[in-house]
């Protein structure tokens, strides 16, 4: 994929790359530090027709959003490495407890990298996340790791 770059003089980078559709989106990297997604025709780059402002807590969301399963996928085709989403179910052990009170990491190899609760990403949650019944706990390790994190979070 051709990724352009462009200086704007004052402001800071444009980082964009033309869709399938035909359509061009990127990222303003402004001087100052702050993030601009940006959607723009193809045949005039600087006809805008949608700039979405970012803070760096929602950039660092996005890039997880979209970089996590872009990594995940590259490792599974070249290490033996998978992921799968773990439900933590009403009678799970670990249904009002910590990531941390699991020792998921420790115990199978595998680590969490991210929980789904009612359609809301929590990337790279920390030992302190407290889990809920109903979540999807997305975990990255061997087929071993990830069966025996299955257990864990399934039985304790």
């Amino acid at each position: 994929m051709n990724v352009e770059v462009t200086p704007l003089p004052g402001i800071g980078t444009r980082q964009d790359f033309q869709t399938r559709s035909g359509k061009r989106v990127g990222v303003i990297t402004h001087r100052d530090g702050r993030f601009e997604l940006i959607v723009s025709r193809n045949d005039d780059p600087d006809a805008c027709s949608a700039s979405i402002p970012l803070t760096a807590e929602e950039t660092a969301t996005l890039s997880s959003l979209l970089g996590a399963p872009q990594l995940v996928s590259h490792l599974g085709r070249n290490t033996g490495i998978e992921t799968r989403q773990l439900p933590i179910a009403p009678g799970s052990p670990f249904a009002a407890a910590t990531l941390g009170d699991t020792a998921l990491r420790t115990r199978t190899g595998a680590s969490v990298v991210a929980v789904v609760r009612a359609g809301t990403v929590h990337p790279s949650p920390g030992p302190e996340f407290g889990f809920a019944a109903g979540d999807l706990v997305v975990v990255v390790g061997t087929e071993d790791g990830l069966t025996a994190a299955a257990a864990i979070l399934a039985e304790g």
